[in-house]
């Protein structure tokens, strides 16, 4: 399920200007399909602002998100990945990020799941860090 999201979310760049920049550039692909509104991008920053790098589920790997009613119009990942990390408050540096949207507060779980039970897997985890293609991405979830 979680590859079927990801198909044609995904972007591969060099780097962006601040950790805000990146989730703004992450959360493109499912603001241009009409997923989630720019609320719901600056509601995903205030959260990292009023709450910390909580979105930090892993080394190098966030996951943006907010609550529905920030402008969430639906289920929807998006993945982007940067060649060189972004320096989250504290100085954490990032490199993947999985932005995830949901219109209802747990139509997103299942997602979630399938998103933890890869990143759990080390060895999955660390070809996940090394992706380089929307191609390569969508194989780690074939599995």
């Amino acid at each position: 399920m979680l590859k079927d999201y990801l198909e044609g979310n995904s972007q591969f760049q060099q780097k962006a200007a601040s950790w805000q920049a990146a989730i703004k550039l992450a959360a493109q692909p499912l603001l241009e399909k009409g997923t989630i509104t720019e609320e719901y991008i600056e509601a995903m920053i205030q959260n990292v602002l009023d709450n910390g790098n909580y979105i930090i589920i892993l080394p190098k790997v966030a996951m943006p998100h907010a609550r529905p009613k920030f402008g969430s119009q639906g289920v929807g990942m998006s993945f982007l990945r940067l060649q060189e990390p972004v320096l989250f408050p504290k100085d954490e540096p990032v490199e993947l990020f999985f932005v995830l949207a949901s219109n209802t507060p747990d139509g997103h779980l299942e997602l979630m799941a399938e998103l933890a039970e890869i990143l759990s897997d080390v060895e999955l985890y660390e070809d996940l860090l090394k992706v380089q293609t929307e191609e390569e991405l969508l194989a780690l979830f074939n599995g």
